[in-house]
Protein backbone atom coordinates (compact mmCIF):
# COMPACT_ATOMS: atom_id res chain seq x y z
CA UNK A 1 0.00 0.00 0.00
CA UNK A 2 1.10 3.35 -0.88
CA UNK A 3 1.49 5.38 2.22
CA UNK A 4 1.00 9.13 2.36
CA UNK A 5 3.47 11.41 4.08
CA UNK A 6 2.82 14.77 3.18
CA UNK A 7 2.41 17.68 5.34
CA UNK A 8 -0.68 19.35 5.81
CA UNK A 9 -1.10 22.93 3.92
CA UNK A 10 -4.60 23.76 4.73
CA UNK A 11 -6.77 22.70 7.60
CA UNK A 12 -10.48 22.87 6.90
CA UNK A 13 -12.83 21.73 10.25
CA UNK A 14 -16.18 20.41 9.19
CA UNK A 15 -18.42 21.08 11.94
CA UNK A 16 -16.90 24.22 13.89
CA UNK A 17 -19.22 24.93 15.41
CA UNK A 18 -20.17 22.06 17.23
CA UNK A 19 -19.16 20.48 20.75
CA UNK A 20 -16.06 18.50 19.56
CA UNK A 21 -14.92 21.44 18.19
CA UNK A 22 -15.83 23.43 21.62
CA UNK A 23 -14.72 20.48 24.23
CA UNK A 24 -11.50 19.30 21.97
CA UNK A 25 -10.56 20.67 18.49
CA UNK A 26 -9.98 24.23 20.01
CA UNK A 27 -7.66 23.06 22.94
CA UNK A 28 -5.44 21.31 20.87
CA UNK A 29 -5.02 24.17 18.03
CA UNK A 30 -4.34 26.23 20.68
CA UNK A 31 -1.61 23.82 22.69
CA UNK A 32 -0.30 22.94 19.15
CA UNK A 33 0.07 26.60 18.58
CA UNK A 34 2.06 27.73 21.59
CA UNK A 35 4.00 24.96 21.52
CA UNK A 36 4.94 26.16 17.69
CA UNK A 37 4.19 22.98 16.20
CA UNK A 38 0.82 24.18 13.89
CA UNK A 39 1.81 26.02 10.38
CA UNK A 40 -1.29 25.95 8.36
CA UNK A 41 -4.31 28.36 8.19
CA UNK A 42 -7.34 26.46 9.20
CA UNK A 43 -10.60 27.32 7.71
CA UNK A 44 -13.65 26.20 9.98
CA UNK A 45 -16.87 25.30 8.12
CA UNK A 46 -20.07 25.36 9.59
CA UNK A 47 -24.04 26.12 9.16
CA UNK A 48 -23.90 28.88 11.55
CA UNK A 49 -24.37 32.59 10.33
CA UNK A 50 -20.73 33.35 12.26
CA UNK A 51 -18.19 35.92 11.53
CA UNK A 52 -14.49 35.82 12.22
CA UNK A 53 -15.12 37.43 15.57
CA UNK A 54 -17.58 35.05 16.58
CA UNK A 55 -15.09 31.87 15.69
CA UNK A 56 -12.73 33.48 17.90
CA UNK A 57 -15.13 34.11 20.39
CA UNK A 58 -16.14 30.08 20.41
CA UNK A 59 -12.62 29.27 20.41
CA UNK A 60 -11.72 31.35 23.60
CA UNK A 61 -15.15 30.40 25.40
CA UNK A 62 -14.10 26.50 24.72
CA UNK A 63 -10.86 26.60 26.23
CA UNK A 64 -11.65 28.33 28.94
CA UNK A 65 -14.47 25.89 29.59
CA UNK A 66 -12.09 23.10 29.32
CA UNK A 67 -9.45 24.56 32.07
CA UNK A 68 -6.96 25.17 29.34
CA UNK A 69 -4.72 28.49 30.92
CA UNK A 70 -4.06 30.39 27.86
CA UNK A 71 -0.97 32.76 26.52
CA UNK A 72 -2.64 35.87 24.87
CA UNK A 73 0.12 36.06 22.18
CA UNK A 74 -0.46 31.93 21.45
CA UNK A 75 -3.95 33.07 21.16
CA UNK A 76 -3.64 35.95 18.91
CA UNK A 77 -1.70 33.82 16.34
CA UNK A 78 -4.17 31.36 16.14
CA UNK A 79 -6.74 33.36 15.84
CA UNK A 80 -5.18 35.06 13.11
CA UNK A 81 -4.81 31.65 11.15
CA UNK A 82 -8.75 31.08 11.52
CA UNK A 83 -11.04 31.76 9.06
CA UNK A 84 -14.66 30.79 8.93
CA UNK A 85 -16.76 29.55 5.98
CA UNK A 86 -20.81 29.58 6.23
CA UNK A 87 -22.27 26.65 4.18
CA UNK A 88 -24.96 23.54 3.77
CA UNK A 89 -22.66 20.38 4.00
CA UNK A 90 -24.54 19.28 0.57
CA UNK A 91 -24.23 22.31 -1.24
CA UNK A 92 -22.52 22.52 -4.03
CA UNK A 93 -21.77 26.42 -3.99
CA UNK A 94 -20.09 25.95 -0.17
CA UNK A 95 -17.36 23.62 -2.09
CA UNK A 96 -16.95 26.51 -4.79
CA UNK A 97 -16.19 28.69 -2.47
CA UNK A 98 -13.85 26.41 -0.46
CA UNK A 99 -11.77 26.11 -3.79
CA UNK A 100 -11.35 29.48 -3.88
CA UNK A 101 -10.43 29.88 -0.50
CA UNK A 102 -8.17 26.48 -1.12
CA UNK A 103 -6.45 27.77 -4.23
CA UNK A 104 -3.10 27.91 -3.43
CA UNK A 105 -3.11 24.81 -1.17
CA UNK A 106 -1.88 21.53 -2.60
CA UNK A 107 -2.08 19.16 0.63
CA UNK A 108 -5.23 20.09 2.34
CA UNK A 109 -6.70 17.82 5.19
CA UNK A 110 -10.21 18.01 6.04
CA UNK A 111 -11.44 17.13 8.98
CA UNK A 112 -14.95 15.68 9.78
CA UNK A 113 -16.46 16.12 13.17
CA UNK A 114 -20.25 15.82 11.49
CA UNK A 115 -22.57 13.11 12.04
CA UNK A 116 -22.01 10.08 10.40
CA UNK A 117 -24.64 10.14 8.05
CA UNK A 118 -22.52 12.72 6.10
CA UNK A 119 -18.98 11.36 6.12
CA UNK A 120 -19.90 9.66 2.43
CA UNK A 121 -22.16 12.43 1.02
CA UNK A 122 -19.15 15.16 1.83
CA UNK A 123 -16.46 13.29 0.89
CA UNK A 124 -18.26 12.89 -2.54
CA UNK A 125 -18.84 16.76 -2.60
CA UNK A 126 -15.46 17.15 -2.08
CA UNK A 127 -14.25 15.18 -4.87
CA UNK A 128 -16.67 16.90 -7.15
CA UNK A 129 -15.24 19.91 -6.40
CA UNK A 130 -11.86 18.42 -7.33
CA UNK A 131 -10.06 18.85 -3.94
CA UNK A 132 -9.51 15.63 -2.54
CA UNK A 133 -6.30 15.37 -4.76
CA UNK A 134 -3.14 15.42 -2.96
CA UNK A 135 -5.58 15.76 0.12
CA UNK A 136 -6.31 13.76 3.35
CA UNK A 137 -9.68 13.55 5.13
CA UNK A 138 -9.85 12.67 8.89
CA UNK A 139 -13.15 11.20 10.13
CA UNK A 140 -14.42 10.69 13.55
CA UNK A 141 -16.01 7.54 15.00
CA UNK A 142 -18.55 5.97 14.91
CA UNK A 143 -17.06 4.16 11.71
CA UNK A 144 -20.18 2.18 11.20
CA UNK A 145 -22.75 0.65 12.97
CA UNK A 146 -22.00 -2.90 12.34
CA UNK A 147 -20.14 -4.77 9.61
CA UNK A 148 -22.20 -4.53 7.02
CA UNK A 149 -22.51 -0.60 6.95
CA UNK A 150 -18.71 -0.54 7.83
CA UNK A 151 -18.02 -1.96 4.32
CA UNK A 152 -20.56 0.21 2.82
CA UNK A 153 -18.66 3.56 4.23
CA UNK A 154 -15.68 2.15 3.24
CA UNK A 155 -17.10 1.39 -0.45
CA UNK A 156 -18.83 4.89 -0.39
CA UNK A 157 -15.06 6.42 0.60
CA UNK A 158 -13.20 5.13 -1.76
CA UNK A 159 -15.19 5.64 -5.20
CA UNK A 160 -13.55 9.34 -4.07
CA UNK A 161 -10.45 8.45 -1.99
CA UNK A 162 -7.80 5.77 -1.74
CA UNK A 163 -6.77 4.13 1.62
CA UNK A 164 -3.91 6.35 2.57
CA UNK A 165 -6.12 9.52 2.24
CA UNK A 166 -9.13 8.16 4.91
CA UNK A 167 -7.53 8.59 8.78
CA UNK A 168 -9.75 7.21 11.22
CA UNK A 169 -9.59 8.84 14.48
CA UNK A 170 -9.55 7.24 17.20
CA UNK A 171 -8.59 9.97 20.89
CA UNK A 172 -7.88 6.66 22.64
CA UNK A 173 -4.50 5.87 20.61
CA UNK A 174 -3.45 9.02 20.96
CA UNK A 175 -2.92 8.54 24.77
CA UNK A 176 0.32 8.00 25.98
CA UNK A 177 -0.06 4.50 27.92
CA UNK A 178 -1.80 3.18 25.01
CA UNK A 179 1.70 4.18 22.85
CA UNK A 180 3.62 3.39 25.76
CA UNK A 181 2.12 -0.43 24.94
CA UNK A 182 4.40 -1.12 21.96
CA UNK A 183 7.27 0.25 23.76
CA UNK A 184 6.96 -1.70 27.11
CA UNK A 185 6.92 -4.93 25.09
CA UNK A 186 9.18 -4.42 22.71
CA UNK A 187 11.73 -2.43 24.55
CA UNK A 188 12.46 -4.31 27.54
CA UNK A 189 13.62 -7.90 27.19
CA UNK A 190 12.45 -8.92 30.68
CA UNK A 191 9.43 -8.65 29.33
CA UNK A 192 9.26 -10.72 25.71
CA UNK A 193 10.27 -13.81 27.25
CA UNK A 194 7.02 -13.86 29.45
CA UNK A 195 4.81 -12.27 27.17
CA UNK A 196 2.81 -15.34 25.71
CA UNK A 197 0.34 -18.72 26.71
CA UNK A 198 3.07 -20.36 29.09
CA UNK A 199 3.20 -17.53 31.80
CA UNK A 200 0.13 -15.66 31.22
CA UNK A 201 -3.26 -16.85 32.72
CA UNK A 202 -5.83 -14.48 31.99
CA UNK A 203 -5.66 -10.83 30.91
CA UNK A 204 -8.66 -8.40 32.01
CA UNK A 205 -9.04 -4.93 30.05
CA UNK A 206 -11.54 -2.46 32.04
CA UNK A 207 -12.98 1.13 30.94
CA UNK A 208 -14.87 2.22 34.44
CA UNK A 209 -16.69 5.47 34.43
CA UNK A 210 -18.42 6.97 37.50
CA UNK A 211 -20.58 9.01 35.70
CA UNK A 212 -24.19 7.75 33.76
CA UNK A 213 -25.43 9.51 30.24
CA UNK A 214 -26.14 12.40 31.94
CA UNK A 215 -26.83 15.40 28.88
CA UNK A 216 -26.12 12.97 25.63
CA UNK A 217 -28.98 10.52 26.35
CA UNK A 218 -30.32 10.73 22.68
CA UNK A 219 -27.06 9.87 21.45
CA UNK A 220 -25.83 7.57 23.54
CA UNK A 221 -29.62 5.27 23.39
CA UNK A 222 -28.63 5.09 19.88
CA UNK A 223 -24.90 3.47 20.10
CA UNK A 224 -24.60 1.67 23.48
CA UNK A 225 -21.44 0.46 25.21
CA UNK A 226 -20.18 -1.76 22.24
CA UNK A 227 -20.55 0.63 19.53
CA UNK A 228 -19.21 3.97 21.88
CA UNK A 229 -15.91 2.45 23.35
CA UNK A 230 -15.89 -1.23 22.98
CA UNK A 231 -15.37 -1.94 19.17
CA UNK A 232 -13.13 0.55 19.06
CA UNK A 233 -11.30 1.89 22.05
CA UNK A 234 -10.42 -1.13 23.72
CA UNK A 235 -10.42 -3.63 21.14
CA UNK A 236 -7.20 -1.84 19.87
CA UNK A 237 -5.86 -1.90 23.31
CA UNK A 238 -6.27 -5.37 22.89
CA UNK A 239 -4.37 -5.72 19.91
CA UNK A 240 -1.40 -3.70 21.02
CA UNK A 241 -1.07 -6.55 23.95
CA UNK A 242 -1.92 -9.23 21.66
CA UNK A 243 0.29 -8.50 18.12
CA UNK A 244 3.64 -9.34 17.41
CA UNK A 245 6.35 -7.00 17.00
CA UNK A 246 5.69 -5.29 13.47
CA UNK A 247 8.18 -6.16 10.32
CA UNK A 248 9.33 -2.92 9.63
CA UNK A 249 8.93 0.66 9.82
CA UNK A 250 6.13 2.96 8.77
CA UNK A 251 2.13 2.59 9.75
CA UNK A 252 1.46 -0.70 7.03
CA UNK A 253 3.87 -3.03 9.22
CA UNK A 254 1.80 -1.92 12.31
CA UNK A 255 -1.49 -2.28 10.49
CA UNK A 256 -0.48 -5.57 9.18
CA UNK A 257 0.36 -7.10 12.71
CA UNK A 258 -3.14 -5.90 14.33
CA UNK A 259 -4.84 -7.10 11.13
CA UNK A 260 -3.35 -10.62 11.76
CA UNK A 261 -5.00 -10.50 15.46
CA UNK A 262 -8.14 -9.94 14.91
CA UNK A 263 -8.21 -12.27 12.01
CA UNK A 264 -6.93 -14.59 14.47
CA UNK A 265 -9.72 -13.84 17.40
CA UNK A 266 -12.99 -15.86 16.99
CA UNK A 267 -16.13 -14.22 16.87
CA UNK A 268 -17.55 -13.54 20.41
CA UNK A 269 -20.22 -15.94 21.96
CA UNK A 270 -23.13 -14.13 23.11
CA UNK A 271 -23.12 -16.85 26.14
CA UNK A 272 -19.80 -14.97 27.06
CA UNK A 273 -21.25 -12.09 27.30
CA UNK A 274 -23.43 -10.02 29.99
CA UNK A 275 -24.86 -6.68 29.35
CA UNK A 276 -25.98 -4.34 31.80
CA UNK A 277 -27.86 -0.85 32.29
CA UNK A 278 -27.59 1.23 35.57
CA UNK A 279 -30.98 2.09 37.17
CA UNK A 280 -32.53 4.99 36.45
CA UNK A 281 -31.32 5.23 32.84
CA UNK A 282 -34.86 5.68 31.19
CA UNK A 283 -35.06 8.52 33.20
CA UNK A 284 -32.52 10.68 31.13
CA UNK A 285 -33.69 13.01 28.54
CA UNK A 286 -33.43 11.58 25.02
CA UNK A 287 -33.48 8.06 26.39
CA UNK A 288 -36.38 5.56 25.30
CA UNK A 289 -39.11 4.21 27.57
CA UNK A 290 -38.41 1.08 26.31
CA UNK A 291 -34.56 1.22 25.36
CA UNK A 292 -32.75 -1.82 25.86
CA UNK A 293 -29.43 0.24 25.41
CA UNK A 294 -26.70 -1.27 27.14
CA UNK A 295 -24.71 1.13 29.35
CA UNK A 296 -22.32 -1.82 30.75
CA UNK A 297 -20.61 -4.83 28.76
CA UNK A 298 -18.56 -7.72 29.93
CA UNK A 299 -17.42 -10.21 27.22
CA UNK A 300 -14.61 -13.29 27.23
CA UNK A 301 -12.52 -13.12 23.79
CA UNK A 302 -10.12 -15.74 22.55
CA UNK A 303 -7.11 -14.91 20.45
CA UNK A 304 -5.92 -18.10 18.81
CA UNK A 305 -2.09 -17.31 17.84
CA UNK A 306 0.22 -19.34 18.78
CA UNK A 307 1.33 -16.79 21.56
CA UNK A 308 -2.15 -16.32 22.85
CA UNK A 309 -4.17 -19.43 21.99
CA UNK A 310 -6.51 -20.87 25.23
CA UNK A 311 -5.79 -17.66 26.91
CA UNK A 312 -8.84 -15.67 28.06
CA UNK A 313 -9.43 -11.65 27.66
CA UNK A 314 -11.77 -10.24 29.56
CA UNK A 315 -12.80 -6.97 28.32
CA UNK A 316 -15.67 -4.95 30.89
CA UNK A 317 -17.08 -1.22 29.93
CA UNK A 318 -19.43 0.81 31.69
CA UNK A 319 -20.93 4.17 32.60
CA UNK A 320 -22.20 4.98 36.50
CA UNK A 321 -20.10 2.08 38.17
CA UNK A 322 -18.25 2.42 40.89
CA UNK A 323 -15.15 4.68 40.07
CA UNK A 324 -13.55 5.61 37.00
CA UNK A 325 -10.64 3.72 35.89
CA UNK A 326 -9.03 2.30 32.12
CA UNK A 327 -6.46 0.00 32.91
CA UNK A 328 -4.82 -3.26 31.07
CA UNK A 329 -4.02 -6.04 33.58
CA UNK A 330 -1.94 -8.74 33.20
CA UNK A 331 -2.40 -11.85 35.58
CA UNK A 332 0.39 -14.53 35.45
CA UNK A 333 0.10 -18.18 36.15
CA UNK A 334 1.09 -19.19 40.07
CA UNK A 335 4.04 -20.78 40.54
CA UNK A 336 4.01 -23.73 42.40
CA UNK A 337 3.86 -24.38 46.24
CA UNK A 338 7.52 -23.49 47.52
CA UNK A 339 7.95 -26.34 50.54
CA UNK A 340 11.43 -24.92 51.91
CA UNK A 341 8.87 -21.41 53.07
CA UNK A 342 8.23 -22.10 57.12
CA UNK A 343 4.73 -22.19 56.10
CA UNK A 344 4.08 -23.79 52.38
CA UNK A 345 1.30 -21.67 50.72
CA UNK A 346 0.80 -20.60 47.21
CA UNK A 347 2.36 -17.39 46.20
CA UNK A 348 -0.17 -14.63 45.05
CA UNK A 349 0.04 -13.96 41.18
CA UNK A 350 2.14 -11.71 39.57
CA UNK A 351 0.38 -8.75 38.23
CA UNK A 352 1.84 -6.23 35.55
CA UNK A 353 -1.16 -3.28 35.61
CA UNK A 354 -0.83 -0.39 33.13
CA UNK A 355 -3.26 2.41 34.23
CA UNK A 356 -4.32 4.45 30.98
CA UNK A 357 -6.51 6.88 33.01
CA UNK A 358 -6.61 8.78 35.42
CA UNK A 359 -2.94 9.79 35.82
CA UNK A 360 -1.30 7.36 33.89
CA UNK A 361 1.32 4.98 35.39
CA UNK A 362 2.97 0.87 35.52
CA UNK A 363 2.60 -1.26 38.43
CA UNK A 364 4.11 -4.82 39.37
CA UNK A 365 3.06 -6.62 42.07
CA UNK A 366 5.21 -9.49 43.12
CA UNK A 367 5.28 -11.41 45.96
CA UNK A 368 8.02 -10.95 49.45
CA UNK A 369 8.09 -12.62 52.44
CA UNK A 370 7.63 -10.15 55.22
CA UNK A 371 10.41 -8.96 57.56
CA UNK A 372 10.36 -12.04 59.75
CA UNK A 373 10.40 -14.09 56.88
CA UNK A 374 7.20 -15.95 57.82
CA UNK A 375 4.41 -15.20 55.41
CA UNK A 376 4.21 -14.25 51.92
CA UNK A 377 2.35 -10.98 50.50
CA UNK A 378 1.57 -9.09 47.33
CA UNK A 379 4.35 -5.69 47.09
CA UNK A 380 3.12 -3.19 44.53
CA UNK A 381 6.40 -1.46 42.77
CA UNK A 382 4.68 1.79 41.22
CA UNK A 383 5.81 4.10 38.37
CA UNK A 384 3.53 7.02 37.66
CA UNK A 385 4.43 8.08 34.44
CA UNK A 386 3.80 12.41 34.56
CA UNK A 387 6.26 12.41 37.60
CA UNK A 388 8.95 10.18 36.15
CA UNK A 389 8.67 11.06 32.53
CA UNK A 390 6.53 14.15 32.50
CA UNK A 391 3.34 15.64 31.11
CA UNK A 392 2.78 14.48 27.27
CA UNK A 393 0.42 15.42 24.52
CA UNK A 394 -3.17 15.38 24.95
CA UNK A 395 -4.33 12.32 23.08
CA UNK A 396 -6.11 15.15 20.31
CA UNK A 397 -3.45 17.36 20.31
CA UNK A 398 -0.94 14.39 18.99
CA UNK A 399 -3.54 12.88 16.29
CA UNK A 400 -3.96 16.49 14.85
CA UNK A 401 -0.03 16.69 14.74
CA UNK A 402 0.11 13.63 13.05
CA UNK A 403 -2.55 13.98 10.67
CA UNK A 404 -0.72 17.52 9.72
CA UNK A 405 2.59 16.13 9.56
CA UNK A 406 1.88 12.90 7.47
CA UNK A 407 2.35 10.49 10.11
CA UNK A 408 -0.63 7.74 10.07
CA UNK A 409 0.50 5.28 12.16
CA UNK A 410 -2.23 6.22 14.96
CA UNK A 411 -5.00 5.82 12.27
CA UNK A 412 -7.06 3.01 11.81
CA UNK A 413 -7.06 0.63 8.23
CA UNK A 414 -10.06 -0.62 6.71
CA UNK A 415 -9.33 -3.94 6.95
CA UNK A 416 -8.64 -3.57 11.17
CA UNK A 417 -11.97 -1.52 11.34
CA UNK A 418 -14.11 -4.42 9.56
CA UNK A 419 -12.01 -7.24 11.37
CA UNK A 420 -13.08 -5.40 15.05
CA UNK A 421 -16.68 -5.53 13.49
CA UNK A 422 -16.86 -9.04 12.08
CA UNK A 423 -15.99 -10.49 16.07
CA UNK A 424 -18.48 -8.61 17.99
CA UNK A 425 -21.39 -8.97 15.30
CA UNK A 426 -22.99 -12.20 17.09
CA UNK A 427 -23.38 -9.40 19.65
CA UNK A 428 -25.02 -7.15 17.48
CA UNK A 429 -27.27 -9.58 15.71
CA UNK A 430 -28.45 -11.48 19.32
CA UNK A 431 -27.89 -9.04 21.71
CA UNK A 432 -28.03 -10.18 25.83
CA UNK A 433 -31.13 -8.71 27.33
CA UNK A 434 -29.28 -6.01 29.22
CA UNK A 435 -29.68 -6.98 33.63
CA UNK A 436 -30.52 -3.76 35.98
CA UNK A 437 -27.61 -2.69 37.52
CA UNK A 438 -27.44 0.07 41.19
CA UNK A 439 -25.54 3.10 39.94
CA UNK A 440 -22.08 3.22 42.25
CA UNK A 441 -21.72 -0.90 41.52
CA UNK A 442 -19.31 -2.73 39.64
CA UNK A 443 -22.32 -3.98 37.43
CA UNK A 444 -24.26 -7.03 37.06
CA UNK A 445 -23.31 -9.80 39.10
CA UNK A 446 -23.58 -11.96 36.11
CA UNK A 447 -20.06 -10.38 34.62
CA UNK A 448 -18.57 -12.68 37.44
CA UNK A 449 -19.60 -15.78 36.28
CA UNK A 450 -17.12 -15.13 32.85
CA UNK A 451 -14.83 -15.67 34.59
CA UNK A 452 -15.20 -18.84 36.24
CA UNK A 453 -12.11 -20.94 36.83
CA UNK A 454 -9.94 -18.05 36.08
CA UNK A 455 -8.89 -15.20 38.63
CA UNK A 456 -11.71 -12.73 39.16
CA UNK A 457 -12.60 -8.83 38.42
CA UNK A 458 -9.49 -6.75 39.58
CA UNK A 459 -9.97 -3.73 41.80
CA UNK A 460 -8.59 -1.17 39.72
CA UNK A 461 -5.45 0.51 40.51
CA UNK A 462 -6.71 4.01 41.26
CA UNK A 463 -4.67 7.29 42.03
CA UNK A 464 -4.03 8.24 45.64
CA UNK A 465 -3.19 11.94 46.74
CA UNK A 466 0.29 11.22 47.13
CA UNK A 467 0.13 9.71 43.33
CA UNK A 468 1.32 6.21 43.97
CA UNK A 469 -2.28 4.35 44.06
CA UNK A 470 -3.62 1.57 46.09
Amino acid sequence: MNEKSTRADALVIFGITGDLAAKMTFRALYRLEAAGRLHCPIIGLGQRDWSHGQLVASARDGLAATGQAVEEEAFERLARRMTYLRGNFTDPATYQELAKRLEHASAPLFYLEIPPALFAPVVAALGQAKLTTGASVLIEKPFGRDLASARTLNEELHRTLGEDQILRIDHFLGKQPVLDLAFLRFDNIMFEPVWNRDHVAAVQITMAEDFGVEDRGAFYDSVGALRDVVQNHLMQVLALLAMEAPAGPGPGALWDTKADVFRATADVDPARAVTGQYAGYHDVTGVSSESETETYMALRLEVNTPRWRGVPWFIRAGKALATRATEVRMIFRRPPPLAFLPQPQHIAANQLVLRIDPDPGLRLILASQNAAGTSVRAVHMDLPFAAELGQPPEPYERLLHDALTGEHSLFAREDVVEETWRILQPLIDHPPKPVSYPRGSWGPTGAAELLRGHPGWQLPWLPTPEGTGR
